[in-house]
Order: structure tokens, then sequence, then C-alpha cells
């Protein structure tokens, strides 16, 4: 007669204690992915406008639109410029980036000095940048001044 072979109830207890401890140690590093999504989505809309404020400098200053210091509109284009960077609105920042202003929730910042432009994730609750910047999880578009280039920047504590 051959001699069955198989798992002890002990062996197979020993195996559940060691894959629970195990999902334990490892499980906050997996809860943590929609966090750090949020935050390279941010990143990613900073790229965008990082890189349309650029093509629309280049525009400006091919248009001779590079110092003007009232908000000017491109040629051909919707897209108002100060500085030879989009402005902090809707016609300006808000015009140079596809989908800025339809995919996120994005308002112009007038409180501030030099004038602004906040967006964050789509979201009916929030209506002004006030709302935006109270996030704490926003991308912040400065507008160029006579002293410096236009800048963008992240605030990801929140998110």
């Amino acid at each position: 007669m051959k001699k069955q072979g198989g798992f002890t109830l002990i062996e197979l207890v020993v195996v559940i204690v060691i894959l629970g401890i195990l999902a334990v140690t490892a499980a906050p590093k997996f809860l943590n992915l929609q966090d750090d999504a949020k935050k390279s989505a941010l990143q990613g809309l900073k790229g965008a406008m990082d890189g349309a404020a650029g093509i629309v400098y280049g525009k400006a200053a091919v248009e001779g639109k590079d110092s003007v210091t009232t908000s000017t509109p491109l040629n051909n284009s919707n897209i108002t410029v100060i500085y030879g960077y989009p402005t902090a609105t809707s016609a300006g920042i808000g015009a140079s980036v596809t989908g800025l202003t339809s995919d996120w929730t994005a308002y112009p910042d007038t409180s501030t000095s030099p004038a602004s432009f906040v967006a964050t994730f789509s979201s009916s609750s929030i209506t002004s940048a006030s709302g935006v910047t109270g996030t704490n999880c926003y991308v912040k578009y400065e507008q160029a001044t006579s002293a410096a280039a236009a800048s963008t920047s992240v605030e990801d504590s929140g998110c």
C-alpha cells in the first residue's frame, strides 16, 4: 500500500500566518496609490502649463509681443499675453492648455500679486479660486511681470 503524502494542519496554519504577516506589512504600500496618482496628475498638468507657456512665449516673441505691458491677444489666436507669456485668465493660460478649463476646476486668482490661475481636479462643489487653494491639491500658474517670467508650481500636501 502506498503512503499518502500531504501537508499537515500545522504546516497549513504556519503558511497562512506567514502570508498574513506579509500582507499586513505590504498592504500600506499599495493602499496609497490613489494619492500618488493624484500627485502625478498634478505634475503632468504643471508640465502641460509650462510647455504651453513656453510655446506661447515663442509665438509672442516672433510677433514682437514679448514686452507688451498690458493684456494683448496674439495674432490669429484667442490667447492673451502679457510680457510674452499667457495671462493668468481663461483667455490666457486657460486657452493655451487644451482641456484646462473643461477637464479641471480652474479659476483666475486676482487676490495674489502677480495674478495667478489655479486648477485642481474636477469638482462641482468648488466655485472659486479660494475653493481651489483650500484643497491644498492644485497647480498654480503665476502671470509674468516686468521683473520675472511666468512660473508654475504644485501644492500637493492635501492630495
